[in-house]
């Protein structure tokens, strides 16, 4: 602190306080508790305004309410009329939007593959669609344009002061911690989500950063009153211990509730591929039908917190759950099905309780269990299979109901579904997303290098050639003084053939009178420049070959790559991105 105000004394531009803040924080962990704080009072500021707009759009649709989901009826008009224009507008923003070559970067991809690189206008963008979709009805939650735009924050203050890698991807998980944090009013399930979902690992050392992000953000929406007041709950004193095995299976249940969620988008985005080529009428119709179904129950508007709150006060009986479980299912997936920007965490939370509900119902004749026990459980594995975060949600319940005694059942049916989902499915809603775009991520750890990491930067470009007709007896004195360790094996054309290691060459078991080209292997293949480390990793486990060569499109040769080499380079990446795991990175 005495460096800065030195500094803020005898300096007055930008660039130099820049370079001075950029020097603090790589020599002083410290600093990068105050980047946090200063990320958290963002994203709180983020999530109370986006807050705010979302209820002043709700108006519009429910004029005196500004929670829809806990509405008793709405005005047919209003019902249709609004999201069918909400989703019109939206439609005709995506339409604006198409000259873009690139899209808007998830946190868990950008700290996956980017290194926490997020673009600020992108995320703004995320941001407004988000209020947009959830203001007008679109059964969806606002939890994706607050961890898209909290993150983004993260990410531009860490690249402005351009810092290593891993402290951007951790100012990443700061953004996005102090947005759930706020949003759920759970600053311990929000700095749990960055560690799961965005960073992908926790350590001590990070932990100051992170739940300070989530604290203060918290505080921000706290004094901006964007906050609901505290659920209270009648919660059970005792847990049956005949309880336990019933939460084991509505673990289960949720898992395959979930999986048949998250296909169901997938299915019903193919749908509208199919029936309405246009990408822009799309949520239009989406919105069409979301208000049909609000007709029959408001409770599928929105995210859905207001009814979920109410269900687990008031919880339904058993049919009015599986009603209305049904009802929210199809909503959502027609909103995100359709084109309307926003996730599905919020609405698994009031799906969880629906199914916690049914669950209680269903078993009623076998043994009377707690129904805020189920509800809560629902909730959380529910979710859990949702957003593959099973701490983060055990943490929100404990957070919720402030019970340990409570947060321990619920623990077990979180646990459950979590294997379940991971046992017969493999992915998170997130995770499926990226899967059906090609991409292998299943968290935010960072496995960018792998894909930046380049044959071109890795190879060596002095190589040893020779034509393919070249007898052996020539080709062991032609490089007299030394011996390379391999030789490239080149066409009349001077295009590469393989590769043949000198030592096969000396060896006095081949015939001196043979060429070279019976010597190459017969699987030989090449690398290309541009190839990245996984893929070399891949040809050299397939070809079993100590090395290959590298060549352009036109098979000159370039250069040599070892597997030796490549492994060497592997496990100082590993070794690298272990230190950051472990948080030695910020042991300062």
């Amino acid at each position: 602190m005495t460096g800065l105000l030195d500094h803020l004394r005898t300096h007055k531009t930008p660039t130099r306080l820049l370079l001075t803040l950029r020097a603090l924080v790589r020599t002083d962990s410290l600093w990068l508790v105050v980047l946090a704080v200063l990320i958290g009072l963002l994203a709180g500021g983020a999530v109370s305004l986006m807050t705010k707009a979302t209820f002043l759009v709700h108006q519009i649709l429910a004029p005196g309410h500004s929670r829809l989901s806990g509405l008793q009826h709405i005005t047919p008009l209003h019902a249709l009329l609004v999201p069918i224009f909400g989703g019109l507008l939206l439609g005709l923003w995506n339409l604006t939007l198409t000259r873009q070559r690139h899209r808007p970067v998830d946190p868990i991809e950008a700290n996956a593959l980017h290194g926490g690189r997020m673009n600020l206008k992108d995320s703004l963008i995320v941001a407004g669609q988000t209020v947009l979709s959830n203001g007008c009805g679109a059964s969806i939650g606002l939890e994706a344009g607050f961890s898209q735009i909290g993150a983004a924050f993260g990410s531009r203050i860490g690249r402005n002061l351009r810092m290593h890698r891993a402290d951007i991807r951790l100012l990443v998980g700061c953004g996005a911690a102090g947005a759930i944090g706020a949003a759920f009013d759970a600053p311990l399930a929000g700095a749990f989500y960055a560690f799961e979902l965005v960073i992908g690992s926790y350590a001590f050392p990070l932990l100051a950063p992170v739940a300070c992000a989530s604290l203060c953000a918290l505080a921000v929406v706290h004094l901006a009153g964007a906050n609901l007041p505290e659920l209270s709950l009648i919660l059970p004193q005792t847990i049956p211990p005949l309880a336990y095995p019933f939460l084991i299976l509505l673990g289960i249940a949720t898992a395959f509730i979930g999986v048949g969620l998250m296909k169901s988008v997938t299915l019903t985005e193919s749908l509208f591929r199919r029936i309405l080529p246009p990408l822009w009428l799309r949520p239009a119709v989406g919105g069409l039908l979301v208000g049909l179904l609000a007709l029959i129950s408001p409770s599928v508007l929105s995210s859905g917190h207001m009814a979920m709150r109410e269900g687990l006060i008031m919880p339904p009986t058993l049919w009015l759950a599986i009603g209305l479980l049904l009802l929210k299912a199809l909503a959502s997936t027609i909103s995100i099905g359709s084109g309307f920007r926003g996730g599905l965490f919020f609405a698994s939370l009031y799906l969880g309780v629906l199914t916690g509900a049914a669950f209680t119902g269903l078993t009623a004749p076998l043994l009377s269990l707690p129904i805020t026990l189920c509800t809560v459980a629902g909730m959380c594995a529910l979710a859990t299979t949702i957003i593959g975060g099973p701490f983060t949600m055990i943490l929100l319940a404990l957070e919720t109901t402030h019970s340990a005694n409570m947060t321990a059942a619920v623990a077990l049916a979180a646990i459950t579904s979590s294997l379940t989902t991971r046992r017969i499915f493999g992915y998170s809603f997130t995770t499926w997303r990226f899967h059906l775009r090609g991409e292998n991520i299943r968290s935010g750890v960072d496995v960018g290098w792998m894909r930046t990491l380049t044959v071109g930067q890795m190879m060596r470009t002095q190589v040893d050639t020779l034509l393919a007709e070249t007898p052996v007896a020539q080709a062991r004195t032609a490089f007299t003084g030394r011996a390379p360790r391999y030789i490239v094996v080149l066409d009349r054309q001077h295009h590469c053939m393989g590769l043949v290691e000198y030592a096969q060459v000396q060896s006095m078991i081949t015939p001196a009178n043979q060429p070279l080209q019976n010597l190459l292997p017969p699987d030989s293949m090449v690398l290309a420049p541009e190839d990245s480390l996984s893929r070399a990793l891949a040809a050299f486990e397939r070809t079993g070959l100590p090395a290959l060569a590298v060549t352009d499109t036109d098979h000159n040769v370039l250069g040599i790559l070892s597997e030796r080499y490549v492994l060497r380079r592997y496990a100082e990446e590993l070794e690298r991105t272990r230190r950051e795991l472990a948080g030695e990175k910020h042991r300062r």
